[in-house]
């Protein structure tokens, strides 16, 4: 499922324009997205969770030239998923 498909689903099961619908989602994730910028993490329950995993500066190579290159310090988004999705999505359970 795709961002589009998503708005078309929401708006479809709350019985709301996709206009709303489409509003709605972007709100959802412009404040999941700066929460995480800021270093938050998000815990949705039954869903899982978003944090921000910090790495080190290590030294790596380039798989083409072979060099020796040093790759910079960086964070990355995280989820890990629920316990409860993890039920339901190996149980083959629909909300």
């Amino acid at each position: 499922m795709n961002k589009s498909e998503l708005i078309a689903e929401l708006a479809q099961e709350a019985e709301i324009q996709e206009s709303v619908a489409e509003f709605v989602t972007n709100e959802i994730i412009g404040v999941m997205t700066n929460a995480l910028v800021e270093g938050e993490g998000i815990e949705i329950r039954g869903f899982g969770s978003f944090m921000v995993k910090e790495y080190e500066a290590y030294t790596g190579r380039n798989p083409k030239s072979g060099a020796t290159i040093r790759v910079a310090p960086k964070k990355l988004p995280f989820f890990k998923v629920g316990k409860e999705l993890k039920e339901r999505v190996n149980n083959g359970k629909k909300g």
